[in-house]
């Protein structure tokens, strides 16, 4: 524990060290009074030289309280509700901006009058906002709060349904509901439940014993027993035919399989959490989808936000998916503002996934390591091009393709010349006649 502030009474603020969470001790006008050995750990020691530090400083660098910055503020809620309250906050941290789930809970006096705050810490791991290599990545509103969904359900067994618009990452959000959970050191097993049959169906998911079927040459051991322990991830669950619907409710609502063709039952332990592009609600009114099968997966409902409604995600993205594509000595990619730009623009219907087929073609088409306009519009294809294209000369595409490598290298004329394989002189005369012709 540290105190950070004379006034303090020591042994309220020893009470941070009984939390097994970051802490700090924080007062109704926002001064940070104490914090405990773990809160130095994760994010470091205060600096008080210049006045009291402040939770809206430290933590956003913000000249005022989050509620008058345009974020959720867990103080301004707990002081108004008398309630112990929790938000999702992109914190500065010593390695650079971390999502963060925040418990803030108030201290109140012998005469129930609000003296302090207990400010809880918890680092989300599952996901970043660009310094680390989380695979879920995002800063939006919309992306938050999703983030702040899986962070707040991912620690219990309930079951999950995530919802969105294929491509949009509900694969990539069920290993975080598994790495958030207490099974997370065991097994996640993924199911992809479109186009199989009932036979097939039965196999996968429970297994067979041998000569339960023809072809069944050996026996074999279904997903819900290798989940055994962990999670079971059935995606796209609305795309299961009603007959087998059935199966999978009987398997939820007892906790008990068989294997096709044994007589042995077997017990169930899994935390379940299926996905879906498909409107179960409307299946289930036009008779598709069984709704008691609806409401056993439905316990806990996350909406999964297209890469339209988290639009300002895509330059983190981009970087993000440019970096994974790296090999091992492979040349780094930059994508140009003004092909991020061009990027924006375009209408995702695939969402995340056409956004890295994109950049992956526009890797193979770039001649260089930067990714401009030009080769944006080529990965797009001609479906994108402008109807009416004015002609460009060869001379122009070139200072073009010059500029955009001044501007992605802060105008460094020796490392543009070398990437560019011009001497520095000839790159100083063509951006000087650029300019005289003006």
């Amino acid at each position: 524990m540290e105190l950070l502030a004379t006034d303090t009474d020591p042994a309220t603020a020893r009470m941070l060290d009984s939390y097994e969470h970051p802490a700090i001790l924080v007062t109704p006008d926002y001064r940070i009074l104490a914090t405990n050995d773990l809160y130095r750990e994760a994010f470091g020691e205060i600096d008080t030289r210049h006045g009291p530090a402040r939770c809206y400083q430290v933590s956003h660098n913000f000249d005022r309280p989050c509620d008058q910055a345009g974020e959720d503020c867990p103080l301004a809620a707990a002081t108004s509700s008398g309630q112990r309250e929790r938000v999702l906050h992109i914190h500065q941290t010593p390695r650079g901006e971390e999502h963060v789930d925040v418990e803030m809970l108030p201290i109140l006096d012998e005469q129930g009058a609000l003296v302090y705050f207990v400010e809880l810490l918890k680092p989300v791991s599952i996901a970043g906002a660009g310094s680390g290599d989380e695979p879920m990545v995002g800063a939006s509103p919309a992306f938050n709060h999703m983030l702040s969904l899986i962070s707040r359900v991912g620690p219990t067994n309930a079951a999950v349904l995530l919802q969105g618009e294929s491509g949009s990452g509900k694969e990539l959000a069920a290993r975080a509901l598994h790495q958030a959970s207490p099974r997370s050191a065991r097994a996640l097993v993924s199911l992809e439940c479109a186009g199989l049959s009932e036979t097939l169906f039965e196999s996968e998911l429970f297994g067979h014993v041998k000569g339960a079927f023809t072809g069944a040459n050996y026996t074999r051991q279904g997903l819900v027993e290798a989940a055994h322990g962990g999670t079971l991830f059935l995606d796209e669950v609305g795309d299961i035919p009603l007959p087998l619907q059935v199966k999978l409710l009987r398997l939820i609502e007892t906790g008990t399989y068989r294997p096709v063709g044994s007589t042995q039952v077997k017990q169930a332990d899994f935390r379940l959490v299926c996905a879906t592009h498909r409107n179960l609600e409307q299946m289930v009114e036009e008779g598709t989808f069984r709704q008691d099968l609806y409401y056993r997966i439905n316990v806990f409902p996350i909406r999964l936000p297209s890469l339209g409604e988290r639009i300002e995600d895509l330059p983190l993205l981009a970087r993000t998916i440019l970096r994974d594509s790296q090999g091992q000595g492979a040349r780094t990619f930059h994508l140009t503002e003004s092909a991020l730009a061009l990027l924006k623009e375009h209408r995702y219907r695939g969402n995340i996934r056409e956004l890295r087929n994109i950049l992956s073609r526009a890797i193979v088409l770039a001649n260089t390591n930067v990714i401009d306009p030009a080769v944006i519009r080529q990965a797009l294809g001609p479906a994108v091009a402008p109807a009416a294209r004015r002609e460009v000369s060869l001379k122009e595409l070139e200072l073009g393709y010059l500029r955009e490598l001044m501007k992605a290298h802060d105008g460094d004329r020796e490392a543009v010349a070398r990437i560019a394989g011009i001497s520095v002189r000839s790159l100083y005369r063509k951006l000087q006649q650029a300019e005289e012709a003006g």
